[in-house]
């Protein structure tokens, strides 16, 4: 049998917390910010956090099961 592999997209653009909620960099913060307010920049630069079952479908997928 072939091995269950990681979800590289998955991996690439998420963390797990050791509590179990999923990290990821927010959007729009990659160009065009003339046009955004600085409350909105400043706010794009927190990470973003996925918690409960959204949280969860990203770590079956980054955990290879067998």
């Amino acid at each position: 049998m072939p091995k269950q592999k990681t979800h590289k997209g998955i991996k690439k653009r998420f963390k797990v917390t050791a509590t179990g909620k999923a990290k990821h960099r927010k959007a729009f913060r990659g160009h065009i910010l003339g046009k955004k307010t600085s409350k909105r920049k400043s706010d794009l630069r927190q990470d973003g956090v996925l918690v409960g079952a959204e949280a969860k479908l990203i770590q079956a997928a980054l955990r290879p099961s067998s």
